[in-house]
């Protein structure tokens, strides 16, 4: 128990000294996570609130899909990722592999479906019927998209916080496709992995603090944004 106990008094020495090691892959995870959830957010939530509410063949089968495609390992999109971007793949030539990029593409290949999931069985189980009570009211077509975005605020909010907390967390299609080069490709996660895997418990502790602690934070702020609401009401 003692090399824990020092390991956490060393990891709090670590946060406070201003490591700028430590501080560069804090923000340059923050930058990569961010940048692949937004970019999925754009795509996703117009997405998935638009096929939960239609009527269209083959709905159930597409939402089989999505539901699967929610739970794909990781790795497996990091190594499909580092297919295409190497150099004998199609996007070879873009010379993308090994790069913050890179992570990019594949954070957010890994956090499209979880957005767009959440948001299709939201749409899906409320969607007609919010829209129903809209067109009772009378509001016209985009009234009534504006008070389905409205109704499913809670949803869009889950969908992204769920979206970035899975990305941020992410360590094995990283590794695949960043490389964990320092000063470049390296994140909170590789960092805790190497540093674990070196023995260096105290810096894979410090980390995993401020991990821990940016995931809290995200938490209370979107639970502040929907109101203290609770997010399955």
């Amino acid at each position: 128990m003692g090399y824990i106990i020092n390991g956490f008094k060393e990891a709090f020495v670590l946060l406070f000294s201003g490591d700028t090691e430590m501080i560069r892959i804090i923000l340059l995870s923050l930058f990569v996570s961010g940048t692949g959830t937004i970019f999925a957010a754009i795509i996703g939530v117009p997405l998935g609130l638009c096929l939960g509410i239609k009527r269209f063949p083959l709905k159930r089968f597409f939402g089989s899909v999505v539901y699967t495609a929610m739970g794909f390992p990781p790795v497996v999109i990091g190594l499909l990722v580092a297919i295409f971007l190497s150099r004998k793949g199609p996007f070879g030539r873009y010379e993308l592999l090994f790069t913050p990029q890179a992570m990019m593409i594949a954070q957010f290949l890994l956090v499209l479906p979880i957005i767009t999931g959440i948001l299709f069985g939201s749409a899906k189980d409320k969607g007609q019927q919010v829209l129903e009570l809209g067109h009772t009211l009378g509001a016209n077509r985009r009234e009534s998209l504006k008070l389905l975005i409205h109704e499913l605020n809670s949803s869009v909010l889950l969908a992204v916080m769920t979206a970035f907390g899975r990305a941020i967390s992410e360590v094995g299609a990283v590794m695949l496709v960043g490389g964990n080069i320092k000063g470049s490709t390296r994140v909170m996660t590789t960092f805790i992995a190497m540093n674990n895997s070196m023995g260096a418990y105290e810096r894979s502790i410090a980390m995993a603090i401020v991990l821990l602690t940016i995931s809290l934070l995200i938490n209370g702020i979107v639970h502040h944004l929907n109101g203290g609401r609770n997010y399955v009401d």
